[in-house]
């Protein structure tokens, strides 16, 4: 007789708020997972995918009700639970890594305090006299998601850490009581791709050593390929399909499924010709960027006071209607980069040659404000980087108002733009919570474009999206750029998106461009060790996605 599942989903419904776009997040949805077992749940935005997930752990937000169904953890009914059995439960039983850590995080706290809180609360380590054994503990657990210096990265607070580096603290928080249930929404996405592959192992492992259940949530199926028993596919609320993960990738029976699988970046390189000379677009000349090492938190900690050279000695070049992949791990100075390209830093030395005229890097903000237009940037995360006090239509136009265009015009060309990035005019008076995510990123990608830039800097646009809108909005790029001639500098830590849009990707390491060539060079000829390491740290591609291109088993083996 097969043991009984650690979690039984039966028939679980969850009704959504009068207003919706559809009555139910979830609707009749079964599913189980076994001890030590690996299920990932794919889908589009909006499948149900995260409300699944939050009702497991009692997380449900306001106006979310479920209306039917049974959670059977360990044999105990959780329908029944009150807060206080809720906090019981968390930490020791059930865990969740949240998918956006700065938001997950208390300002307010060190991440080392903000672990050492999850041991004092569950009362591990507790006693009087045991605050030594709970340190070390802490810097155990930093250490073993991969942080640097943990001992001294354990006093620094969030805002103080990359992306990525906050989402590994995230992760240790998960992992210090050892549940028995571990709820992973999106934990690898703001991820580089060795940091990710490090991080998959650990999980793996750790489940494995302990038991865990895992209910693992994504939109990367190298992902699913790599860590996933099982694999449920969500559409509209409801599972669609499910089984064993080779076989649902490599023969998946339902068409959606399949659709998901065929907006997987293939790798397949960029062939577009370009006109060879003239001037380019922008050119980075020698640029250098030191952080210095001061203030509170993590840098007062480190020994030495040591600054950090977040650039060095970095040149490049793009011309009119090129794309020019960044790609490297967190920390390597990617952002950085973009940022000092468009301004919003400045570059303690080098050049910034505009279009082969103006040098911008020491420009005071008066001489460059006339030609901020030609250089924009699109954030990486759509949450943070549109104000929620204002509608699309403000948001999109401030760019044209601020260069002295009347109001009507400007929201009449918000428009036009909205229609362009394939958003209804409705949008004009919606605000930024109305949309998904991947709508968010096209708001996003309006507003740059409004001031028709020579030059458009793209940071892990796609990073945080499903395949499908992920596919939908590298098209749209590619689209908006064909049209407009853009110089295109597209920063990723993906290097299967990398190998889809860009003619020539640069790899950055420790604030250094290390290797730069063609695409197709950097993926079957590279020359930098590193470089190969990142390429062997890409996730595996499910077998029927290798099937439609054969020349990835040479390329991302």
């Amino acid at each position: 007789m097969s043991a009984a599942p650690l979690l039984d989903i039966d028939g679980l419904t969850l009704a959504l708020p009068p207003g919706a776009e559809r009555a139910h997040a979830v609707r009749d949805l079964s599913l189980t997972i076994g001890a030590g077992e690996v299920l990932c749940v794919v889908g589009a935005s909006g499948s149900g995918k995260s409300l699944l997930a939050a009702s497991i752990a009692g997380l449900l937000p306001g106006g979310v009700r479920r209306t039917g169904g049974r959670i059977v953890l360990r044999g105990r009914d959780l329908s029944g639970n009150r807060e206080a059995d809720w906090r019981a439960l968390r930490g020791r039983e059930i865990s969740m890594i949240f998918q956006e850590p700065l938001s997950a995080l208390n300002p307010l706290m060190t991440v080392g305090a903000q672990i050492d809180e999850v041991l004092r609360v569950h009362g591990v380590l507790s006693a009087r006299g045991e605050s030594a054994a709970r340190a070390a503990r802490v810097i155990e657990l930093l250490r073993d998601v991969g942080l640097p210096e943990p001992a001294q990265l354990r006093h620094a607070f969030p805002d103080a850490l990359s992306g990525g580096q906050r989402q590994r603290v995230l992760i240790a928080m998960a992992l210090a009581l050892g549940p028995k249930l571990l709820i992973a929404d999106e934990p690898t996405t703001a991820l580089d791709v060795t940091t990710q592959a490090r991080i998959l192992e650990l999980l793996r492992t750790a489940t494995r050593a302990r038991g865990t259940g895992v209910l693992f949530i994504t939109h990367d199926f190298g992902v699913v390929a790599q860590i996933a028993d099982r694999v449920a596919v969500m559409r509209d609320g409801e599972i669609v399909e499910s089984g064993p993960a080779a076989d649902v990738l490599r023969s998946p029976a339902h068409a959606y499924t399949q659709a998901l699988l065929d907006a997987i970046p293939h790798g397949r390189f960029v062939t577009r010709s370009l006109a060879d000379g003239g001037t380019p677009a922008l050119v980075a000349e020698d640029l250098h960027k030191r952080y210095a090492a001061r203030g509170a938190g993590f840098w007062r900690a480190r020994r030495g006071r040591r600054a950090v050279d977040a650039l060095s000695s970095v040149n490049l070049a793009v011309r009119a209607g090129e794309t020019l992949g960044i790609v490297g791990e967190s920390g390597s100075g990617k952002s950085t980069l973009a940022r000092a390209l468009a301004r919003l830093v400045r570059v303690d030395a080098g050049r910034i040659v505009l279009d082969g005229a103006q040098d911008i890097a020491q420009l005071p903000e008066r001489a460059l404000r006339p030609l901020r237009r030609h250089i924009q940037l699109v954030f990486q995360d759509p949450y943070a980087s549109l104000n929620a006090r204002h509608t699309v239509g403000q948001i999109v136009a401030t760019g044209l108002l601020a260069y002295g265009m009347p109001r009507a015009l400007a929201l009449e060309r918000a428009a036009e733009l909205l229609a362009l990035v394939k958003l209804p005019r409705s949008a004009l008076h919606r605000y930024p919570h109305e949309f998904s995510g991947g709508q968010r990123q096209r708001i996003g990608l309006a507003r740059a474009l409004a001031l028709e830039p020579k030059v458009l800097v793209a940071d892990e646009i796609v990073s945080g999206l499903d395949v499908s809108v992920q596919a939908e909005v590298l098209d749209l790029l590619a689209s908006v750029q064909r049209e407009r001639a853009m110089a295109t500098i597209f920063i990723t830590h993906d290097l299967r998106v990398a190998a889809q849009i860009c003619d020539r990707i640069a790899v950055m390491h420790d604030g250094r461009i290390v290797e730069i060539g063609s695409a197709r060079q950097i993926f079957e000829a590279p020359r930098e060790a590193y470089t190969r390491s990142l390429i062997a740290a890409t996730p595996a591609l499910p077998e029927r996605a290798r099937a439609l291109d054969p020349a990835l088993d040479k390329e991302l083996s």
